[in-house]
C-alpha cells in the first residue's frame, strides 16, 4: 500500500508539470483550435478506458500478475513525455499523449485491484484516500517544480500597454516537458521494489476464461452502480478546458500552473478525511456531495465575468474539493460490490464506461467552446451534473 503510494508521487510529480502547461502549448504555441484540444484529451481519455479494462481482465487471469502492468504502465510514460517535449505540430501531441495514457491504462486496474487486496474492508475509504492523497500531493510539487521553472526561465510576466500578456517562448515548454519525463524514471525504479502479495485460492480465477465470462461474474449492484458514475461522467470534460479558461481570462502561464497548485492543494488535504468519512458515514453521501460542488463549480466558470477574473482562485480550490470527495470513494466503492476474484475485471470496466462518457463530453465541451463561447459549454456540463445528483437522489444504486 505505502510503496503503490510513493510510486503515484514521484508519477504525479512527473505528469502535472506537463499536464497544466499542455493546452497552453496546444494552442497557443502549435496553433491547435479547442475543437482538436477535446479530441486529443478525449482520445487519450478512450484510451485509458479500453486498455485499463483489458489489463483488468488479464491480471484477474490464471498465472496473472498485477505488478508487471504496474511496471510498464509507469515506464511508457517516461517516453510519452518526451514525444510532446519534441513536437511540432498538434498530432505529435497526440501521439505522445495516447503512449502517455497507454501507460496509464496498463497500471490503473491491476494497481487499484492490489490496494483492495491489501486492505480490510472497512479501511478501503481511507486506503484509496490515502492513495489518492500521495498522489495528489506529487502532482502538487509537480505544479510548483513547473511554475519554478516558468519563474526562473521567463521572469515576471510582461505585458504590453493594453494589458496583454506576453505569449511564453515554445522552447521554455519543451524543456520543462522534458525535465518532467526525466522524473519520471524515479517512478518507475520504485515500482521494482512491489512484490506480489501472497494470494489464497479464491484470488484469481481457476480457469482461463474470456473477458464476457469476467464481466458476467459481476453482481447487479455494480452495474446499477456503474450506470449512475457513467451518467455522470457526461458532465465530466477534461479539466484542460478549467486551465485553458483561466489563460483566456488573462492569467500568465505560471498563473495558470499555480491555479492549478491550488486545486491539487485542496484535493491533498481533503482526499484521505473524504475516505475516512465514506467508511464511517457511507459512500454515496460523500459523492453526491462532491457532484454538488462539481456543478457549482462549472456554473461559476459559466457566469464568471472577465472583470472579476480573481473568482477563478476560489473556483479551482472547490474543485479539488470534488476530486477529494468523489475520485478514491468511487474506487472504494467499487471495491464494496465487486467479488475478489474480478476486482481487477471490475475497476476497468469502470474506467471504460467513464472514459467513454468522458470523451463525449471533452469533444462536446470543445466543440460547444468553439460554437458558442465557454458559457454554454460550461453551463451544459453543470446541467448534466445536476441531472446526476436528481437522478441519484430518485433512486441510489
Amino acid at each position: 500500500m505505502w510503496l503503490l503510494s510513493w510510486v503515484s508521487f514521484f508519477a504525479d510529480v512527473s505528469s502535472e508539470m506537463v499536464y497544466p502547461l499542455l493546452p497552453l502549448f496546444l494552442v497557443g504555441v502549435l496553433g491547435a483550435s479547442r475543437t482538436q484540444l477535446g479530441a486529443v484529451e478525449g482520445t487519450a481519455v478512450l484510451l485509458v478506458a479500453v486498455m485499463t479494462t483489458v489489463a483488468g481482465i488479464r491480471s484477474d487471469r490464471v498465472g496473472g500478475s498485477r505488478v508487471p502492468w504496474i511496471r510498464w504502465g509507469y515506464g511508457l510514460p517516461v517516453a510519452g513525455k518526451a514525444v510532446i517535449a519534441m513536437a511540432v505540430a498538434w498530432p505529435w501531441v497526440l501521439g505522445g499523449r495516447l503512449l502517455d495514457r497507454f501507460g496509464k491504462g496498463l497500471r490503473g486496474a491491476p494497481r487499484d485491484a492490489l490496494i483492495v487486496d491489501a486492505v480490510a474492508a472497512d479501511q478501503r475509504g481511507q486506503a484509496f484516500g490515502l492513495h489518492r492523497a500521495f498522489d495528489t500531493a506529487g502532482a502538487f510539487i509537480g505544479v510548483l517544480v513547473s511554475a519554478l521553472l516558468l519563474w526562473w526561465l521567463t521572469g515576471t510576466p510582461q505585458s504590453d500597454a493594453t494589458g496583454v500578456v506576453a505569449p511564453t517562448p515554445a522552447w521554455i515548454f519543451r524543456v520543462i516537458f522534458a525535465v518532467g519525463a526525466g522524473l519520471g524514471l524515479v517512478a518507475l525504479a520504485v515500482t521494482f521494489l512491489v512484490r506480489e502479495p501472497e494470494q489464497g485460492p479464491a484470488t484469481r480465477s481457476t480457469t482461463a476464461i474470456d473477458g464476457a465470462a469476467e464481466a458476467a461474474g459481476l453482481p447487479r449492484s455494480y452495474w446499477s452502480l456503474l450506470a449512475v458514475l457513467g451518467l455522470f461522467s457526461l458532465a465530466n470534460s477534461s479539466d484542460v478546458f478549467l486551465l485553458l479558461r483561466a489563460s483566456e481570462l488573462g492569467f500568465s502561464a505560471w498563473s495558470v500552473v499555480d491555479l492549478y497548485a491550488v486545486y491539487n492543494l485542496t484535493y491533498a488535504l481533503f482526499a484521505y478525511p473524504a475516505g475516512l468519512v465514506s467508511d464511517r458515514f457511507g459512500r454515496w453521501r460523500v459523492m453526491a456531495a462532491g457532484w454538488a460542488v462539481y456543478a457549482a463549480v462549472y456554473a461559476g466558470f459559466a457566469l464568471l465575468p472577465a472583470a472579476h477574473a480573481w473568482g477563478v482562485w476560489p473556483l479551482m480550490a472547490a474543485y479539488g474539493v470534488y476530486m477529494a470527495l468523489t475520485d478514491g470513494v468511487g474506487k472504494a466503492l467499487i471495491g464494496d460490490l465487486a467479488p475478489k476474484a474480478r476486482r481487477g475485471t471490475a475497476m476497468g470496466i469502470h474506467t471504460s464506461v467513464t472514459g467513454v462518457a468522458g470523451l463525449a463530453a471533452s469533444v462536446a465541451m470543445g466543440w460547444l467552446w468553439d460554437a458558442a463561447g465557454p458559457g454554454p459549454a460550461f453551463a451544459t456540463g453543470a446541467g448534466f451534473a445536476a441531472l446526476a445528483l436528481v437522478v441519484l437522489a430518485v433512486r441510489r444504486p
